[in-house]
């Protein structure tokens, strides 16, 4: 059942949807850590996120067209969650959320180091990330570039400082 709208205005029907405080980092989770899996994104959230939450953002994500679910074929109890093409259009809203965080909180350098790449890289950079995740998610063809791959490094290097 749809619950009405307060609000047409697309600022406030994007909050209706990923305003709460976990929403986006579920989506986060997904999106830069490959965490396709309930229990891989329970155990391995910076955050702690408690298992009834986790559960509810995930159903709400599934509801609002930004995650899919299939059964995972190598473990038949398993669900996969994949993003969907909506959720892959966030990536400029997330990598202008890192650059706002880096700069006016105290973000530490190794959980910002993605953000300050993609920043950097710009829409050339997102644009490679977003054709990755579709390849990832969605079933596109394999691009060239690997950006996951590029900031993974950075992190395991930062990480080792």
């Amino acid at each position: 059942m749809n619950k009405p709208i307060r609000s047409g205005c697309p600022i406030n029907l994007t909050l209706e949807t990923l305003g709460d405080r976990w929403s986006l980092i579920v989506i986060r989770d997904i999106m830069f850590g490959n965490r396709r899996h309930y229990r891989d994104l329970l155990n391995n959230s910076e955050e702690c996120i408690a298992s009834n939450i986790l559960a509810d953002r995930l159903r709400k994500l599934v509801r609002a067209g930004l995650l899919s679910i299939s059964p995972d074929p190598a473990h038949k109890q398993k669900t996969v969650y994949s993003l969907t093409e909506p959720a892959i259009q966030l990536v400029p809203l997330l990598v202008q959320m890192g650059a706002w965080g880096r700069r006016f909180t105290p973000a530490t350098q190794e959980l910002s180091i993605r953000a300050q790449l993609l920043e950097e890289g710009g829409p050339e950079m997102w644009g490679a990330f977003m054709a990755e995740l579709r390849s990832l998610h969605l079933g596109a063809a394999s691009p060239e570039r690997s950006v996951i791959r590029e900031l993974t490094d950075a992190y395991l290097v930062a990480l080792a400082s």
